[in-house]
């Protein structure tokens, strides 16, 4: 529910109405008590007009904030779509999720709603009531308008520095490294040893051709799943499971997502099958888009859009393309350094009750690479940043991680081949996978890896 809000425009702004409608009616209130209180030398700083005067400067504040307002959903719609159309559609939830976008909404609907709120209780002394200016609420409505102005120009700013492609892949890069650094341990050492972070590069075991089947009750892409409650069916029904999918799939409902087996291989009751294939069930989450609330490959598929959009006959921007797979390549590289290997859940007696997968450095490297090869083939400059990923991925991964690099290297090399390029690219592209060979045997030109 938090990452589901997080990445709304609305729960910012209609908090933000709710507590204008509360301030507004009760300032109002409090003017009425303490008017008669207030020390000269700060009534000096207040609204000192008439009930007219007050009249006209509240309406003339909600008038404009309306006006302020429309315009500002308008350039943030306007963002929004030029960001779907001309980079990716998944780049949209780093836009709802700005929180100053929200901030700015909030404030602007908050100044309205406070304006509009404090006018209702202006009265003019007409038909024998008293009149009553209160003259904190039009100030603090004042206060208001004047730090709207001053939002709208720094959200100008702001806008138009978010909306270069730079930014754009600058914030995906960002939230993918915060999402990696969450969710993966530093790589363990390789002595066949479960972490104590309840991951393992060990292989897990393999269900049995008899093991009850997991499915999911709701099509959609796999966003999370509750590892808390999965382990608890575990241990209650005291079985091993196995998931299968890992976050970021596309789950089709009633399809198998893993698979459950006893441990101490008696087999399960007919009620222990059911309850544990329906709390498993509930456990795995599905949603509407891909989120990266446990999804480490969501930034590198964001920055993977936007490579093979720029790479596109309509668009046609190649440096956008080599600049996403440099951040791709970062991001890699620091994947490299993480235990890629499943997640491994423990009962409180340290035996293994539940297997998450997670994608591996295959999977991910096949991502990055594998859409830009194909729609960039053409290219010397795509296909030399292809190149110069191998090598730095090379260079920062372990021997035993080398041979999705080493048959990545070989299908850059095979779509050289294919191309006709002048003498002098295919000579450079060709040095250039000698680079990768290099590097995947521990040289970068004269140095070698300590």
């Amino acid at each position: 529910m938090r990452e589901g809000l997080r990445a709304q425009l609305w729960p910012l702004p209609t908090l933000g109405v709710a507590l204008a409608i509360v301030a507004g009616v009760g300032l109002p209130v409090l003017d009425g008590r303490t008017q008669h209180d207030i020390p000269s030398w700060l009534r000096a700083y207040l609204f000192g007009g008439s009930p007219d005067a007050a009249r006209s400067v509240l309406a003339a504040i909600a008038g404009s904030m309306v006006t302020v307002t429309a315009l500002t959903f308008s350039l943030t719609v306007l963002t929004l779509q030029l960001a779907s159309s001309q980079f990716s559609p998944r780049l949209l939830r780093t836009f709802t999720a700005d929180r100053y976008v929200q901030a700015t909404l909030a404030l602007f609907l908050a100044t309205f709603t406070f304006a509009l709120t404090v006018l209702r209780t202006v009265r003019t002394g007409d038909d024998g009531q008293t009149g009553f200016v209160p003259q904190t609420s039009v100030t603090v409505a004042f206060v208001l308008t004047l730090a709207s102005v001053l939002a709208l120009v720094l959200f100008l700013s702001h806008l138009a520095r978010e909306i270069r492609i730079e930014t754009m892949m600058s914030s995906v890069h960002s939230a993918a490294d915060r999402t990696i650094h969450r969710l993966l341990a530093e790589e363990p050492d390789r002595t066949g040893e479960v972490s104590t972070e309840g991951t393992s590069a060990v292989s897990p075991s393999v269900p049995p051709a008899d093991a009850l089947t997991l499915t999911v009750g709701a099509s959609g892409f796999l966003t999370s799943v509750d590892e808390a409650a999965v382990l608890k069916a575990a241990v209650e029904a005291d079985a091993l499971v196995h998931i299968d999918r890992h976050p970021g799939s596309s789950l089709i409902a009633d399809t198998p997502v893993g698979a459950a087996w006893p441990r101490a291989g008696k087999p399960f009751t007919p009620g222990t099958r059911v309850r544990l294939a329906e709390e498993v069930s509930q456990a795995v989450r599905t949603g509407a888009e891909r989120t990266d609330l446990q999804d480490v490959a969501f930034g590198l598929r964001q920055l993977t859009d936007i490579a093979a959009k720029a790479l596109s006959p309509g668009i046609n921007d190649p440096t956008t393309a080599v600049h996403a797979l440099s951040h791709s390549s970062a991001l890699l590289c620091g994947l490299a350094r993480r235990d890629l290997g499943p997640r491994l859940l423990r009962d409180e007696h340290e035996q293994i009750r539940v297997v998450l997968r997670r994608p591996d450095l295959q999977h991910l490297l096949d991502l990055v690479v594998d859409q830009p090869l194909r729609y960039g083939a053409a290219e010397p400059a795509v296909l030399a940043r292809i190149g110069m990923l191998l090598r730095e991925l090379a260079w920062c991964t372990e021997s035993t991680r080398h041979p999705p690099i080493a048959a990545a290297l070989v299908r850059l090399r095979s779509t050289i081949d294919a191309q006709d390029f002048h003498t002098s690219e295919r000579l450079r592209l060709t040095e250039l996978a000698g680079h990768v060979d290099e590097a995947l045997a521990g040289r970068w030109a004269q140095a070698r890896r300590p």
